[in-house]
């Protein structure tokens, strides 16, 4: 398959972001910032489509970067079950699980998946929700 990207072999173009829907800009930055440890980078208006936008990344600036986008003018907000969805998850390493489920417990966070190896030696993951309901990957590398 040739695509641009072929000719160019990734020179000109660099992934910088993820975009996800919120209901509720207040209540996603809080999640993010307080459970997730997630920093704002920019938050402002979108006037020509009545929404805010908020980004946020990880304190040390390594990972990549999350935009919260919330719409005014959206009246029904609901996320597919999970067999019907397309976006799948975002992931985020934490360097202590246990810890950070506990956190996600005291904050009544949804948990979808508590943690668990893909192998023997592998990585310990688990699933979360946030407040919209977007899936949340936690992985602990060993």
């Amino acid at each position: 398959m040739n695509c641009p990207s072929d000719s160019m072999q990734g020179k000109n173009i660099m992934f910088v972001h993820t975009s996800i829907r919120t209901s509720n800009m207040k209540r996603s930055i809080d999640f993010y910032t307080r459970l997730l440890g997630l920093t704002v980078l920019s938050r402002r208006e979108i006037p020509q489509n009545n929404a805010e936008i908020v980004f946020l990344q990880d304190p040390q600036a390594k990972g990549a970067t999350l935009e919260l986008t919330f719409y005014r003018d959206q009246k029904r907000f609901s996320q597919p079950d999970y067999e019907d969805r397309v976006f799948d998850h975002l992931a985020f390493e934490v360097k202590d699980m246990n810890k950070t489920m506990q956190v996600m417990r005291d904050a009544e966070v949804m948990i979808t998946d508590e943690p668990f190896k893909l192998s023997a030696t592998g990585s310990l993951i688990a699933f979360v929700e946030d407040p919209d309901g977007t899936l949340i990957e936690l992985i602990e590398r060993k």
